[in-house]
């Protein structure tokens, strides 16, 4: 993305566009513990993902439609397409951004207006949605427990509760932080070398697996674990040379991850926000995105 931000409110149409182009261009990256075009894992196929991305568009984008509603008609929509959970966290991080450029104005200043507006209604319709996707290792809250039977609080609330342990969480409470300070700077930083897609996808799923430990890891295996397989990455793979070179380093790190049943989910969640966001920075600022026009075909295997 260059360029100053205009005030054009985006269509329904255009942002699901970019949700989907997003979704098709994370999967196009290798990114290492996640699914991708080099390699299925974790008993789901980029047949799932493809479908997800699909059939969550519509909801997702929905215009007018609050955060809460559009998470759960895009959770619910994938659940009957594919049966399982594929893009929860997807879909939390994206429709917040959504419905953010449906307005006028810069998008992190709709954002944050977005934020400032959820309310309890929001919050059942979330919770909805996560109980439907059912995620793994979930487990149980001391407090605002999305299976509790009372009613459930603010959103905003919820979410400040869970941000300390689930960095998806802690993006409602930061203003999408991760996005604006780790995200786009590693998009940026990966095209002004001279990469292009898929390689710049790969770059941001890698700043994130690296910058801190994986939420999903932590939930399923501990914080202990997710930091090893933080610690691991940077030693393995931070200084890496991306491009066809890279190709099967990647992959025996690929493999390494899913053999040990590590699945970096929330790493690759965050690698479509950014990319749903730079696109949508894009249109309003009435650019043409790069990853929407790039061929995303993978490198060769080595």
């Amino acid at each position: 993305m260059t360029g100053p931000a205009t005030d054009a409110a985006l269509a329904p149409e255009a942002v699901a566009d970019a949700y989907r182009a997003a979704c098709r261009a994370e999967l196009a990256a290798l990114k290492v513990g996640n699914v991708h075009v080099y390699a299925a894992g974790h008993r789901m196929t980029l047949a799932d993902f493809e479908a997800s991305a699909a059939v969550s568009a519509g909801p997702l984008a929905r215009g007018g439609a609050r955060v809460g509603a559009r998470v759960e008609g895009a959770v619910a929509a994938t659940r009957a397409a594919v049966g399982q959970n594929t893009n929860l966290g997807i879909v939390l991080l994206c429709a917040p951004l959504a419905a953010a450029a449906e307005r006028p104005g810069p998008l992190r200043a709709g954002l944050r207006a977005v934020l400032a507006g959820l309310d309890a209604a929001d919050a059942a319709g979330v919770f909805a949605a996560i109980r439907l996707a059912n995620p793994g290792g979930l487990g149980r809250a001391a407090r605002h427990d999305v299976a509790a039977a009372a009613p459930p609080p603010p959103l905003a609330e919820a979410m400040a509760e869970a941000a300390p342990r689930d960095r998806i969480a802690r993006a409602y409470v930061s203003g999408f932080a991760d996005l604006f300070e780790t995200g786009l700077p590693a998009l940026a930083h990966a095209r002004a070398q001279g990469l292009a897609e898929p390689w710049t996808t790969t770059a941001v799923h890698l700043a994130y697996l690296t910058a801190f430990p994986d939420s999903h890891i932590a939930r399923k295996f501990g914080l202990a674990r997710a930091e090893a397989v933080r610690a691991e990455a940077e030693a393995a793979l931070a200084g890496l040379a991306l491009g066809e070179g890279a190709v099967e380093a990647l992959l025996a790190h690929d493999r390494h991850l899913k053999q040990a049943g590590l699945n970096p989910g929330t790493s690759a969640d965050l690698t479509v926000a950014t990319l749903f966001l730079d696109m949508l920075l894009c249109s309003k600022a009435g650019e043409v995105s790069k990853i929407e026009t790039t061929e995303r075909q993978p490198a060769k295997k080595s």
